[in-house]
């Protein structure tokens, strides 16, 4: 222990509270970032100055009892700091405390002598707080990281339950997810047995592409909640890359997380019927998975080809809807399509147009002639019914 006389420690108990102004004012001159935290979180960055100045004189009495009490006083208030700072910030801010104490304490000393001595107590004390301040901030930055994990988990699992949308935005919101963006649920195989690979990996592909995300594995399944809008069809094919092998199935984009479960429910629905189009991209989206996914039982998807295809077609007049069907039972043979109905192959060709505005499908290519075929299908089912 370094010896020092009983007045200097008096005139450095003295001098805590100026130490750690002088401390406070250099972090605020030296990092713009420090000025704009919030009023509570500087006052606890105050605290922990002010604490550690008055931990340097007790360091010179007794330096484990020190040490132990400035531990404690990171342990308070890293658990609100963290969110608001990093590691690396964190030991800028003990760098500048440090110095600011190495220059003003030396003049507090009787003689030539003791100012040495406080020098060189000085720099061990700083290498103490040093290392102190980064072990308090991994364990709170641990603590956090966990629960956030344990919270952020619950939400994609009320998301994928369809629970009651209070308990979701109030959890949702502690996690800090702006409750008024677009959500997007994409789900398909975990890349991973070990969580926290996947959490990486999925959370370093959103970074990129700057987009806030929710996660949850649900045994070897993957489901990520994306934030924004999805009209770029790159941003989803970058996120699929974070997933397993296998298909990928993107929802619908919703107004908001509180609807999140829509495009959840209508994800997992595309999931279990993917199966059923080998050819399907990655990722694929659950709209275009309306066949397969009514063929697999899914009642929205029925009601989804009812209201944008058979009942369009149907209110455009019977010959538009006479025109498709026989076209398709034709084989996409345009010349027979029109003897059947006795037109001219031209008019066929009119009203197979009007129905691709109508509906937004081809009945010239493969895969739209499927789509529509299926459409027609369900809607004739569901009129036997009495459904529609």
């Amino acid at each position: 222990m370094v010896e020092v006389s009983r007045g200097t420690l008096a005139a450095l108990d003295r001098a805590s509270g100026k130490l750690a102004s002088a401390a406070l004012a250099s972090m605020d001159e030296q990092f713009a970032w420090f000025g704009r935290m919030p009023a509570d979180q500087r006052a606890s960055v105050q605290l922990i100055a002010q604490t550690g100045a008055a931990g340097f004189t007790a360091y010179l009495r007794d330096q484990r009892e020190a040490i132990q009490l400035t531990a404690e006083a990171f342990r308070q208030a890293p658990r609100d700091l963290s969110r608001w700072i990093s590691l690396r910030q964190t030991v800028e801010l003990v760098r500048v405390a440090v110095h600011v104490i190495e220059q003003e304490v030396p003049a507090l000393a009787a003689n030539e002598e003791e100012r040495r001595a406080l020098t060189e107590a000085v720099l061990r004390y700083g290498r103490e707080v040093a290392f102190t301040s980064a072990m308090s901030y991994a364990s709170a930055a641990e603590t956090r990281g966990a629960w956030d994990a344990r919270l952020e988990a619950s939400v994609v699992d009320a998301i994928v339950r369809g629970d009651a949308e209070e308990s979701l935005l109030s959890r949702a919101a502690a996690l800090g997810w702006d409750l008024d963006e677009p959500a997007t649920v994409l789900v398909g195989n975990s890349p991973s047995d070990d969580p926290p690979t996947v959490l990486y990996e999925v959370r370093s592909r959103a970074a990129r592409a700057n987009r806030p995300v929710l996660l949850g594995v649900q045994g070897s399944r993957l489901v990520v909640v994306l934030a924004g809008e999805t009209d770029d069809p790159k941003v989803l094919t970058k996120m699929s890359a974070s997933f397993g092998d296998g298909p990928v199935v993107a929802g619908p984009t919703v107004a908001n997380i509180a609807d999140a479960h829509r495009s959840s429910a209508e994800a997992l629905s595309g999931l279990r019927a993917v199966v059923a189009w080998p050819a399907a991209p990655r990722p694929v989206r659950s709209h275009d998975l309306l066949p397969e996914r009514a063929l697999a039982g899914d009642p929205e998807a029925e009601w989804q080809l009812i209201d944008q295809i058979a009942r369009p077609l149907e209110k455009a007049g019977g010959a538009l809807l006479e025109t498709v069907e026989t076209y398709l039972e034709a084989g996409g043979v345009l010349e027979t399509c029109a003897r059947v109905l006795f037109v001219h192959p031209n008019t066929v060709r009119y009203r197979l147009r009007k129905a691709t505005e109508i509906t937004g499908h081809n009945a010239n290519l493969p895969r739209d002639a499927l789509v529509l075929r299926i459409a027609l299908a369900v809607g004739r089912l569901s009129r036997s019914r009495g459904l529609w």
